[in-house]
């Protein structure tokens, strides 16, 4: 199970994360600058005059439990000729890491659009940014390769504006920009040319614009949907064609996560709130995560066995996710010149 949750959860190796041991909440602590003054002979030093630097304090909760569960029952795993069991087990670990990566993606994109929580006179910290892709009123500009190479750049040059470190960079598209970006190798600015086959389409950071690696996932908030839409085209729709025989689990409808749902103890936006979103650029500071049980999996055993002939194979995780520094983190949006509201 945990390989299978860990093949495809990108977005907890890209964040800040930390083990909560005891209690339910852990809390991450923001710094903003001071200034450099000259000294006066004979003046005392007390630190800076206004009490700088200002400091500020998140607090990330763990949401409840999250599981995913499948019975398996003992008659069809001896008549199967294969390993049900180990099948199930990563199908689990599958689930669960999606949820984890849409939950992380949609805190980023919260981020993204919040002002910094450091707000004293005169020391105002910068906060996040959001970046329109293309120029047009159409949905469409977010394929565009040129349109998101500009983007990257933009981004890039906004987190290097806001002092936020080179290291650990990352911007996260969906499948069909990922590869809209690598037809166009050689004109576009991405890094690692050399790069062909398997390697350059995995979507895993292997290219990079601006010193951003690049990943693809479809976990990622997408005008309303997640990892890809469907359509007819608009400001809210990029009109692509439904391949067909897409099944319940393609382009699955951004559902509400706001901290008044049942089970959810952070913010993470309601439905509507991402009908214009269309990828994240993110450094690792932008997110946090508290795990208070890691991704685990249990299976029952003995008289429970006995009595219903067959196993439950549980995945369990609890988590929470908010974003920590707002300047880390970059929306990218299309379809629209209003940049999307905060939440």
């Amino acid at each position: 199970m945990f390989k299978g949750f860990q093949h495809n959860a990108i977005a907890r190796d890209l964040i800040m994360r930390r083990t909560l041991t005891k209690g339910k909440s852990l809390q991450f602590i923001y710094t903003g600058h001071t200034k450099a003054e000259y000294h006066t002979p004979g003046n005392s030093i007390l630190g800076d005059s206004n009490n700088a630097p200002p400091v500020a304090e998140k607090t990330i909760t763990v949401d409840d439990l999250l599981i995913s569960s499948a019975f398996l029952y003992e008659l069809d795993e001896v008549l199967s000729h294969y390993d049900m069991r180990s099948e199930i087990s990563r199908k689990v670990g599958y689930a669960l890491a999606q949820k984890y990566d849409r939950l992380i993606f949609r805190a980023l994109t919260r981020g993204a659009r919040a002002a910094s929580p450091i707000t004293k006179t005169d020391y105002v910290e910068p906060g996040g940014t959001q970046i329109r892709v293309g120029t047009s009123t159409n949905a469409s500009d977010a394929y565009n390769a040129q349109s998101l190479t500009t983007a990257f750049f933009d981004a890039a040059a906004a987190l290097d504006e806001k002092g936020v470190s080179q290291d650990g960079r990352v911007g996260v598209l969906n499948p069909r920009q990922y590869y809209a970006l690598i037809q166009e190798v050689g004109n576009n600015g991405l890094i690692n040319r050399d790069e062909q086959g398997a390697a350059l389409q995995s979507g895993q950071g292997i290219v990079e614009i601006a010193g951003i690696k690049i990943y693809k996932s479809m976990n990622i908030p997408f005008f309303s949907q997640y990892g890809t839409k469907y359509g007819t085209g608009s400001a809210t729709n990029p009109g692509i064609t439904d391949p067909g025989n897409t099944g319940s689990f393609v382009s699955e409808a951004v559902e509400d996560a706001a901290n008044d749902v049942t089970g959810i103890n952070n913010e993470y936006g309601e439905e509507t709130e991402f009908a214009n979103s269309c990828g994240l650029i993110f450094q690792r500071e932008g997110a946090g995560c508290v795990e208070a049980i890691a991704p685990q999996v249990q299976v029952t055993s003995g008289d429970v066995s006995t009595i219903y002939q067959g196993d439950v194979i549980l995945g369990r995780l609890a988590m929470g996710a908010d974003y920590l520094n707002p300047a880390a983190c970059v929306e990218l949006f299309a379809g629209t010149a209003t940049k999307p509201a905060a939440f």
